[in-house]
């Protein structure tokens, strides 16, 4: 969208808050990049450069803005959504994977040469990886100067800055402030030592209903919670550990997140925002479902559905072989189980264990589950791939090889392909016509009933069959689109 001047310019003069991370607005005059929905007054056209990336208007000399925090906006959905080398690189940088492995790491798992990768990037996104990755440090490094009291030589650190000297330069040079000056901005210091409180962001209308209400209904007991209206949750993160806490507002979710390791905090950030899918785009997808005059009613009555997500891949595929065909509650007592028997203990106040790795679930005798055989051969296939790497559903997993490899395991058939490819790979074009809740929505709306006839009328729908899904599922009786209590 950035190149194209005249859309963006007036996307700036209305202060659209809906194209907030699609594009960067510089300004020559200034020297400062700002998010679109600044509330400063917009500068003169001629005097406005458009850019793709935080990354690519910081590497081009502009600072960032101190009244809009463009380097706080939501993600552009083309990340979180597209399935090119692109899309990953993007979501691998937000995992942390160029601080953990290096862009040598990460051109190695997209597939690609060094240079390879860093054309691409400075193509669509005016930057290369080292840029982008120093870009979140930056952001890293701002929401614990602003949120915590830390010595400034332990920020640098868990921002993954090499030295203080590159913290302190890279701050001034991002931000125009000093780190003192920084955290002499935010005002009271933080009420609890120890957590991280956060606003996250999200591009207008949110309905919370699914989202959270899904998350409580179908909580592992000991992993996962709903209290004092938020939904809560441990996070087995690349550096330690994590408990992080939700709750919806009418213009951002709050988030509570304490670490064992502070450097895990930005990939934990993005974590959660993959859970809600944040980053979506909602005014796109309810304009292309709307369309359809069979599902307008239901975007109408509840615009903004969002698909919930995961904060862990391979712990989504095992709760999704779990509840094959069983209900919710005996979806949540197996998955319960295996938590008891292997999972990591962590110390908090409601919540006890880290969901097991794949690892420690292979070496678990599949007879503690009470289910079939078929499902446990099932579930030691799966382990077993997951922890010897042969199934890769990570943030840059190909979704279509990922399908294939699932449907080659024993046990798995189109629906459980489906479903994990809509909440794990975060596919919004994923769809299961053969589920029964969606057959019966589809026949009460006056949808075609079978699942070949639904597929026809869905690619109107496309690429956002994942969302009619959600909205599809709200006509039935459900807990898990109701809001607790």
């Amino acid at each position: 969208m950035h190149e194209d001047a005249e859309r963006c310019a007036r996307a700036v003069r209305s202060k659209d808050s809906r194209f907030d991370g699609w594009f960067f607005t510089a300004v020559l005059t200034t020297g400062v990049y700002c998010r679109p929905s600044c509330p400063v007054a917009p500068p003169k056209v001629e005097n406005m450069r458009f850019y793709p990336s935080a990354a690519a208007a910081q590497q081009a000399g502009f600072r960032a803005c101190k009244r809009c925090h463009p380097d706080a906006s939501p993600g552009s959905p083309l990340w979180s959504h597209r399935a090119d080398a692109v899309a990953k690189a993007m979501r691998m940088i937000a995992d942390g994977v160029v601080d953990r492995a290096g862009v040598p790491g990460l051109a190695r798992a997209l597939g690609y040469s060094v240079r390879q990768l860093e054309r691409l990037l400075l193509a669509e996104l005016g930057a290369g990886p080292l840029a982008l990755a120093r870009a979140q440090r930056a952001q890293t490094a701002r929401l614990l100067v602003e949120t915590t009291s830390l010595p400034m030589a332990e920020v640098a650190a868990a921002s993954g800055f090499a030295s203080v000297r590159a913290f302190n330069e890279t701050v001034r040079e991002v931000f125009a402030l000093s780190p003192t000056d920084l955290r002499a901005r935010r005002g009271p210091a933080p009420d609890t030592p120890g957590v991280l409180s956060l606003r996250l962001p999200f591009r207008a209308p949110l309905c919370p209903d699914n989202l959270f209400g899904h998350l409580a209904a179908t909580g592992v007991p000991g992993v996962e919670e709903w209290r004092d209206g938020a939904y809560r949750r441990t996070l087995r993160l690349p550096h330690g550990h994590g408990v992080v806490s939700l709750s919806p507002r009418p213009d951002h979710v709050a988030c509570r997140l304490s670490l064992s390791d502070l450097r895990d905090l930005s990939i934990a950030i993005a974590r959660c925002r993959r859970l809600l899918d944040l980053d979506a785009d909602p005014v796109a997808v309810d304009e292309q479902l709307g369309a359809d005059p069979l599902l307008a009613p239901l975007v109408a009555r509840a615009p903004g559905r969002r698909v919930p997500g995961t904060v862990d891949a391979d712990e989504f595929a095992v709760r999704a072989l779990l509840g094959q065909q069983v209900s919710t509650a005996a979806a949540r007592t197996h998955a319960a189980r295996l938590v008891r028997a292997v999972g990591d203990p962590v110390e908090d106040v409601g919540l006890t264990h880290l969901f097991p790795t794949p690892g420690a679930l292979a070496e678990l005798d599949p007879a503690v589950l009470a289910v079939p055989g078929s499902r446990r051969t099932a579930f030691r296939a799966l382990v077993t791939a997951l922890a010897d790497g042969s199934l890769d559903l990570g943030v840059g997993a190909d979704r279509d090889r990922a399908r294939a490899d699932l449907l080659a395991l024993p046990g798995f058939g189109p629906w459980t392909v489906e479903v994990i490819a809509m909440r794990a790979l975060g596919d919004p074009d994923a769809f299961i016509p053969t589920d029964l809740g969606i057959r019966v929505a589809a026949r009460d709306l006056g949808l075609p009933g079978t699942p070949a006839a639904l597929v026809r009328r869905a690619r109107a729908w496309r690429p956002w069959r994942a969302y009619a899904v959600q909205h599809l599922w709200a006509t039935g009786d459900h807990a898990v689109n109701r809001m607790p209590a």
